[in-house]
């Protein structure tokens, strides 16, 4: 990936991630269809007829939890990180630092907020000014210098002036939503399976057992849909990152220190998709196929292409 027309980066990736996003509830709707084509006999019931009368409360479903996600995600960011509250009086440098890029940029100064933890990490989260927080872990406050700190938190702030943070709460809960039908369907299967054992039970088993693995199969292709969508951003946020700060050697060296450094332990991993590293430092057999599944690319990889800029 060449340095070269950044906006223009930015905008084909923004309709890459629109395109994406269509994705999610489409993947949901040809779930439902899919469990209706291999449960109902085509002689008995038009499928087609079904799945438009069934379509608006899957649509509803979907638009209510997805509404209570959306609303409430600041609480529900908190609870999973741990995070509190930095005030200025508390650390000036970090305030400073991030005051001082908002007002190069022309943004509005977003919260600040901490997790007291060793490891080397940071996100950004929230869907409006009023909600826009850059969070960093005390480990990367003390062991950055000022130059390597005020990259991680540019791209960080490059992440919200994208509108990042807001796609990533949207594949979130798309995500969240399908991983709930999958467990609740996993659980009705193991625990349902034993009960009566007659020609009702043994067809309502295989029901259940056709939508488990319809579940299964598309809540796959929304984590892999989300995934895209993360790891095609953060060469956006680091290019983003030296645009504003004119520094990649100070971002390239930030990341350096945060590889091997960056693992905290979370009680939720999908939030682990939003910091500025997630990427498992060990190499497999399957490193091809588990990069599929991996939110961001190789530190390796950011830190070659901050170097060649």
């Amino acid at each position: 990936m060449k340095y070269v027309g950044l906006e223009k980066q930015i905008s084909r990736n923004n309709l890459r991630s629109t395109l994406l996003l269509f994705l999610f509830p489409l993947v949901i709707l040809a779930g439902v269809y899919a469990f209706l084509f291999f449960t109902v006999d085509p002689r008995a019931a038009d499928i087609n007829s079904m799945f438009l009368y069934a379509l608006p409360f899957v649509v509803g479903g979907v638009l209510v939890w997805f509404l209570i996600a959306f609303t409430s995600h600041s609480a529900m960011i908190k609870m999973a990180t741990g995070s509190s509250t930095l005030e200025r009086k508390e650390n000036m440098r970090v305030y400073n630092l991030l005051e001082n890029l908002c007002i190069g940029v022309g943004m509005a100064m977003p919260k600040l907020k901490i997790i007291d933890s060793n490891a080397l990490n940071a996100f950004a989260s929230g869907i409006n000014e009023k909600t826009f927080t850059v969070t960093l872990t005390t480990g990367i406050i003390a062991s950055l210098d000022d130059n390597e700190l005020e990259g991680v938190i540019a791209h960080e702030l490059t992440h919200i002036r994208n509108r990042d943070v807001r796609l990533l709460i949207i594949s979130i809960v798309f995500v969240g939503i399908l991983g709930f039908i999958v467990q609740i369907l996993f659980r009705s299967v193991l625990f349902g399976g034993g009960r009566r054992r007659n020609k009702d039970s043994k067809m309502d088993g295989r029901v259940m057992l056709i939508a488990l693995a319809v579940a299964v199969v598309v809540y796959l292709l929304s984590i892999l849909f989300k995934f895209a969508l993360s790891r095609k951003r953060e060469y956006m946020a680091d290019a983003g990152a030296v645009d504003m700060t004119k520094n990649p050697l100070a971002m390239a060296s930030a990341l350096r220190k945060i590889s091997g450094n960056s693992d905290l332990e979370m009680k939720s991993s999908d939030m682990k998709q939003a910091f500025i590293e997630n990427h498992p430092t060990e190499k497999s057999a399957f490193s091809a196929i588990s990069g599929l599944f991996a939110t961001h690319p190789p530190i390796i990889k950011r830190i070659e292409f901050l170097e060649n800029m």
